[in-house]
């Protein structure tokens, strides 16, 4: 079968042809019918190999949707030919956490070796994946492949950071959004359509602005050195009760700490690697801040009926296995509106 693999360090991803992969005991082998390209795949490819935690080449995609090709021994639950989303961030399935169903946040991952596809394990960038388990998939009923398969991850994590701050959105609050790209813009929808926030988006991209205000922003300011000042006016010198930060860089988290409201809250959900000082003198009286990771399986459950309502979408461009090489390029000179999504079977 033919994969977009990450081969050598430094390099850009190459399709290559690997053996076709069979369900082991417990595992599910589905036929991708469609992949998400996602920016932090881009930062994976840029650590130096001294940093690099994964063994190459890797198969790239920690989204996919496809229809289950074959069961291994001893799994129920699912049957051959369904239309089903894969759940990525996979756990133990037995700690305090995975318990809950917070496989992201599974305390024994690490110990164990447990990778989600793509961020360690073959991904869904290849025309057929295997699924440790068949609790990773959750049923598409419907959905359309290409506008599933980036809520699994673009759709998922943004929820999970919102679903947190519904309690300070209340009439009269204010959200802010920094980078209104593949997550930044799910963000907008979500939160337009679970809140009566006030909405403002932050991007320095005049593309990205305009999408924001398309999907629901009810402002949207550049976001460069007079971002906070503006947040600031637009909210009566009050600032934000909740902050997401789909970025993560130097500038961004400080944008973000200074737009936060006394008693707000902010989520640096972007991997630009930066962090944000907190305390006295530092942010706003009784602020808080935490780096979601991902979502649970029950939250991914939700974000698809929300898709299923029409309560939100996502904007993607399609690409071919064979220019997915290009559609990494894209991604990283800022030119995909929304998100991509590979095709693996054209």
């Amino acid at each position: 079968m033919k994969a977009l693999q990450y081969r050598t360090i430094g390099a850009p991803p190459e399709v290559v042809t690997v053996p076709d992969p069979e369900p082991g005991p417990g595992q599910v082998l589905l036929k991708v019918t469609a992949a998400g390209v996602c920016h932090s795949d881009i930062a994976v490819m840029s650590w130096p190999a001294e940093a690099f935690p994964y063994e190459l080449p890797l198969t790239l995609g920690h989204e996919g949707v496809g229809t289950i090709a074959a069961l291994g021994a001893g799994v129920t639950g699912v049957k051959e030919g369904e239309a089903v989303a894969v759940y990525g961030p996979w756990g133990c399935g037995t700690c305090v956490k995975c318990a809950e169903g917070k496989e992201n946040y599974c305390l024994r991952a690490d110990e164990l070796g447990i990778r989600p596809p793509g961020l360690g394990r073959p991904g869904a960038m290849a025309e057929y994946l295997l699924v440790d388990d068949a609790r990773h998939l959750v049923p598409l009923n419907g959905l359309d492949p290409v506008a599933a398969v980036p809520l699994t991850d673009a759709g998922l994590t943004p929820y999970h950071a919102i679903k947190r701050s519904l309690p300070r959105l209340v009439p009269g609050s204010t959200a802010v959004v920094i980078g209104a790209g593949g997550l930044g813009h799910v963000a907008i929808q979500l939160l337009r359509a679970l809140t009566p926030a006030r909405v403002i988006a932050l991007d320095v991209s005049e593309d990205k602005l305009r999408l924001a205000r398309e999907v629901g922003a009810h402002e949207a300011v550049l976001s460069d050195a007079g971002a906070a000042r503006a947040v600031r006016e637009l909210t009566g010198g009050l600032g934000a009760q909740a902050v997401f930060d789909f970025v993560g860089a130097e500038p961004t988290v400080r944008t973000a700490g200074a737009v936060a409201a006394v008693e707000g809250e902010v989520a640096i959900v972007g991997i630009g690697g930066a962090a944000l000082p907190v305390g006295f003198g530092h942010t706003p009286f009784e602020m808080s801040a935490y780096a979601p990771y991902w979502g649970s399986r029950a939250e991914l459950v939700e974000v698809l009926e929300l898709a299923r309502a029409g309560a939100v979408s996502v904007h993607t461009e399609t690409f071919t296995l064979d220019d997915a090489p290009l559609a990494y390029e894209r991604l990283h000179a800022g030119t995909v509106e929304g998100r991509a999504v590979i095709l693996p079977h054209g």
